[in-house]
């Protein structure tokens, strides 16, 4: 086991680094007080009458447990206002815990259907995006998701809504139920979505098998992979995506809380990372799954007993997996051995 100082140690190395977050569902920041607080202003109905009522209800058994309760909180969300301050809320946490670069998630389908404007959702997140690029130094890439419980032409639709401001959004992804919607059901929207220009990525191998990863990767063409822990089943998934650096947008506490493991000893990270496959931490929906990106680094490390090299590596491949330019990626690595040299 390695002993306690060493681990002071690690983790004040994790706090202390500047770090990038590439698998973050904005939805999911939606802290319980501030749930509260929109549902109070909105009028809106919720089944909680207290902090405590909400959590209470984050146990999960499965990914759809809690993709039903994501859904109802969200209903708090109504105004340009509210996913300002719902975003605002996650970046200055990003402040605190010196994340220096954001690639964000948001689900206009499940705000879009329930009479919210594309043009509200995307407003407001952007600009608390914008605010915190100037007020704290975060860089930001803003990623569209499709809700694969709906169909392609819903995505379309979506899609066809967003054209309109692609100058404000970077790439698109796919989320939501996994087992029953493959990848392949979303084929000609992705294909679509490439030929404007934007960045690829799909949630694949979650509680989805491995051969989601290799649709995604075949068929959706994407840039990188979110989650893609059952690629760990398949050794010709494995070699591939060593071969190619395909990144896997990996998120311990999530996977734990989702069942996707039942310990975090038994989390295939670090077997991914001594393997050679690009394998980064994130917080996925840290209001719902009990930690932001520091938490998430922390608790693995503790978990698999990752060493100080380990943890540096994870923290240089969020930057190299990311879609910042080739100069930006290089000045954010110099910046973290600047501060790994400080530390020594």
């Amino acid at each position: 086991m390695l002993n306690t100082s060493l681990l002071s140690e690690i983790e004040n190395l994790i706090v202390t680094l500047p770090k990038a977050e590439l698998h973050l569902h904005i939805e999911g920041s939606l802290e319980p007080e501030l749930m509260l607080e929109l549902a109070k202003k909105n009028g809106t109905k919720l089944p909680y009458a207290s902090i405590d009522d909400i959590k209470n209800a984050y146990h999960f058994e499965n990914l759809q447990q809690f993709l039903d309760l994501y859904y109802a909180g969200m209903s708090v969300l109504n105004t340009e206002q509210d996913f300002y301050d719902l975003t605002m809320a996650y970046l200055i946490k990003c402040d605190q815990q010196n994340i220096r670069h954001v690639e964000i998630f948001f689900d206009p389908q499940a705000h879009t259907q329930r009479g919210i404007a594309f043009d509200t959702v995307l407003n407001g997140i952007h600009r608390a995006l914008s605010v915190a690029r100037l007020k704290f130094n975060i860089s930001f890439k803003l990623i569209m998701s499709f809700l694969r419980h709906l169909s392609e032409e819903s995505a379309f639709k979506t899609l066809n809504q967003a054209q309109a401001h692609l100058s404000l959004i970077d790439g698109v992804g796919l989320d939501s139920s996994e087992l029953g919607h493959p990848p392949a059901k979303f084929e000609q929207v992705f294909k679509a979505a490439k030929a404007l220009g934007l960045k690829l990525v799909a949630h694949a191998g979650e509680e989805g098998p491995a051969d989601y990863v290799v649709q995604a990767l075949d068929l959706l063409k994407v840039d990188r992979i979110d989650h893609g822990n059952r690629s760990m089943e398949s050794q010709t998934l494995l070699e591939r995506l060593i071969n190619e650096q395909m990144a896997l947008t990996i998120c311990p506490l999530s996977n734990l809380k989702l069942a996707v493991v039942d310990n975090l000893t038994q989390h295939p990270l670090k077997d991914m990372l001594e393997l050679g496959v690009l394998v980064t931490v994130n917080s996925d929906d840290p209001s719902y799954f009990g930690g932001y990106l520091n938490e998430n680094y922390i608790a693995v490390q503790n978990a698999l007993e990752l060493s100080r090299e380990q943890v540096v590596q994870l923290v240089k491949n969020s930057v190299t997996a990311s879609f910042l330019s080739d100069i930006e990626k290089r000045s954010f690595i110099n910046k973290i051995d600047e501060c790994i040299f400080r530390l020594n």
